[in-house]
């Protein structure tokens, strides 16, 4: 039976549990996940985990923080003044918004915290930190 190695298209379906068993994204319900092994497009451990694998086989794996999203940066938080929001937006825990680095990138940003003169803005990636767990069913290899 053939197994999946690099540059064959994938198709897996998945459910991704954080260590505490919170699910963070599952594509279960939904059409499964479609990429090209070896090629970047997902997180190194999740490549490496459906590498090897043959059509029909599951297995679960446990992916540590700098196989996924790499570590919590504090240096990518930074708070502002409230003021530097538009009027019409009123800023709550979870918002997520887009901001323009000094070098032109755009970012998304999570807001963590709410004062009345400040807001707490995350740009590190939500599940930067998390060791990530997953439950992989190899669908198809094209």
């Amino acid at each position: 039976m053939a197994q999946a190695a690099n540059g064959d298209k994938v198709k897996v379906h998945y459910t991704g549990t954080l260590d505490d068993g919170t699910e963070f994204d599952s594509s279960r319900g939904r059409d499964p996940l479609e990429f090209t092994l070896g090629a970047g497009q997902m997180i190194p451990g999740f490549e490496a985990g459906v590498h090897g694998m043959s059509v029909g086989e599951s297995k679960k794996i446990k992916i540590p923080s700098d196989q996924a999203y790499g570590p919590h940066h504090d240096e990518m938080m930074v708070t502002v003044d409230r003021s530097e929001f538009p009027g019409d937006v009123t800023p709550e825990v979870g918002d997520q918004f887009q901001m323009r680095h000094e070098t032109g990138q755009v970012m998304v940003v999570t807001v963590t915290d709410v004062t009345d003169a400040n807001v707490t803005l995350d740009a590190n990636h939500p599940l930067a930190g998390e060791d990530l767990n997953f439950d992989i069913e190899l669908v198809e290899i094209a």
